[in-house]
C-alpha cells in the first residue's frame, strides 16, 4: 500500500495527473486537519515513521483512523520526495478535493465574487483566496492563465480556505454568459481607475484583479461596468495582488 501511495503522490505533482485523478495533495498538520474539518474524502495519507509527534499530531492522526482513511509510514527522505516544501512537517494527505458550480455563486452588492485572471503565481493565488474568503466575498472564479486550484501552492497559501470557499475554473466565453444571466456590475482594476469608495453598492458585483505584470486581459477589460483603483500615496506604483484585493474587497464590504 505504501508504494502504491507513493507512487500516486508523485503522480500528482503533475498538474494533468491531478485532473485527470480530481486529486489534490495536502501537506502539514495544520492543513490536514483543516481538510478532516472540512469531511473531504481522503485517499490515503504518508506519515514520516521515525519522527516524534505532537499530541497534536497523534490526535489528528486519531481521526484519521477513525475515518478508515489508509495511513502508510515512511523514511523520512521518502515523504521529503513528494513533499513539495522545503522543510516537511512529516504527513502528507492524498484528498479529493469539494467541486463547485456557477449555482453556488450568488454575489450580492456587498458580498462579491472575486474574478482571477491570469494571475500566474500560486502563491498570490492561495492569498487572494484567502483574502476573499475572510472577507466577506461569496466565491471565486479563476480565468485562464491562472495557477491551477490544485497546484500545492495555491493549497498552502489559501491555508484551508480551498477546501470552503467556492471557486469555479471558466473560460472567457463562460464568463462573459455568466456575467449577462447573473446581472453583476464588473468592476476591474487599474491604477487609471476611481477610487473604490465611489463606486455604488446597490447591484450584485464581480471583481477582477489581474496578471502580476500584465494586468486584466483587454478581453476581460472590455465587459467591465467600472474602472477602478485603490489610492496609493505618491512614489507607489502597485500593491502585491492579494493586499490590492483585500483593500477592494473590505472598502465594498463597509456600510
Amino acid at each position: 500500500m505504501g508504494s502504491n501511495l507513493l507512487s500516486l503522490a508523485r503522480d500528482l505533482h503533475r498538474r494533468r495527473a491531478r485532473r485527470r485523478r480530481r486529486l489534490a495533495l495536502v501537506e502539514g498538520w495544520r492543513l490536514v486537519e483543516e481538510a478532516l474539518d472540512a469531511a473531504l474524502a481522503f485517499r490515503g495519507v504518508l506519515v514520516e515513521g521515525e519522527r516524534e509527534r505532537r499530541p497534536a499530531d497523534a490526535m489528528i492522526l486519531g481521526r484519521l483512523a477513525d475515518h478508515a482513511v489508509p495511513i502508510d509510514e515512511v523514511a523520512a527522505s521518502e515523504l521529503a520526495d513528494v513533499c513539495s516544501t522545503e522543510a516537511p512537517q512529516g504527513i502528507l494527505a492524498i484528498v479529493e478535493p469539494p467541486r463547485w458550480d456557477l449555482a453556488t455563486l450568488q454575489p450580492a452588492p456587498r458580498q462579491p465574487v472575486l474574478v482571477i485572471d491570469g494571475v500566474q503565481d500560486p502563491g498570490n493565488v492561495g492569498a487572494l483566496l484567502r483574502t476573499a474568503h475572510a472577507l466577506g466575498a461569496v466565491g471565486a472564479i479563476l480565468l485562464p492563465g491562472t495557477a491551477e486550484l490544485g497546484n500545492p501552492r495555491v493549497v498552502r497559501g489559501a491555508m484551508g480556505s480551498s477546501f470552503r470557499f467556492p471557486t469555479v475554473q471558466l473560460s472567457d466565453d463562460e464568463f462573459r454568459s455568466w456575467v449577462r444571466r447573473a446581472g453583476v456590475l464588473v468592476l476591474v482594476t487599474d491604477p487609471s481607475g476611481v477610487p473604490i469608495e465611489r463606486v455604488a453598492r446597490s447591484t450584485p458585483l464581480a471583481v477582477v484583479v489581474g496578471n502580476e505584470g500584465a494586468g486584466i486581459r483587454p478581453g476581460v477589460r472590455d465587459i467591465a461596468g467600472e474602472i477602478v483603483a485603490v489610492p496609493l500615496a505618491g512614489g507607489v506604483e502597485s500593491l502585491n495582488v492579494a493586499v490590492a484585493a483585500g483593500i477592494l474587497l473590505h472598502e465594498i464590504r463597509r456600510a
